[in-house]
């Protein structure tokens, strides 16, 4: 099994997701199951499903008795070294939560911008993170994003599917 990283930029953490298992692994996807890294009220663990080629974490976080808290999506960019047989996703700020009541809440875009104007993350870089995020958003809204979160959905535990329904 390959080693995830996690990769931030603001703040700058390199973590190991050592506690994450990888329930299924192809050229254009990764999902995984995982615990919170640090313990929080609102929820404990979930699901998450890296599209590799589209800059996204689209991830189901669940509360202790296995209702669905929401649905957390992360613009990201996917990096993988061969020679150690490592991916590092690393967090490019942008990020849309999917509430369970419908609402749609684009969050970070300040943090996006500050490590734009630090000098963290290139205008290129920038650029990327924006077209990732309107695909996303795009998808969202024309109600094809039941085909991504379906992605996911087929590779995690049936009670957790139970559980979204």
């Amino acid at each position: 099994m390959p080693e995830l990283i996690r990769k931030r930029l603001i703040p700058d953490e390199y973590i190991p997701l050592d506690d994450d298992t990888i329930l299924y692994q192809s050229d254009d996807v990764i999902v995984t199951a995982w615990k919170t890294l640090h313990p929080k009220a609102q929820f404990s663990h979930g699901y998450s499903c890296y599209f590799l080629k589209k800059g996204w974490k689209v991830s189901r976080f669940f509360r202790r008795d296995n209702s669905l808290y929401y649905i957390y999506c992360d613009i990201i960019r996917s990096d993988y070294v061969k020679e150690s047989d490592t991916w590092i996703f690393t967090d490019l700020l942008a990020d849309v939560i999917l509430e369970n009541s419908g609402l749609v809440r684009v969050v970070d875009l300040d943090e996006l911008a500050d490590a734009f104007e630090r000098g963290i993350l290139p205008s290129a870089s920038l650029a990327s993170v924006l077209r990732s995020l309107n695909e996303l958003l795009s998808c969202i809204y024309s109600g094809s994003f039941e085909r991504v979160i379906g992605v996911l959905d087929q590779h995690i535990p049936e009670s957790a599917r139970q559980a979204v329904k």
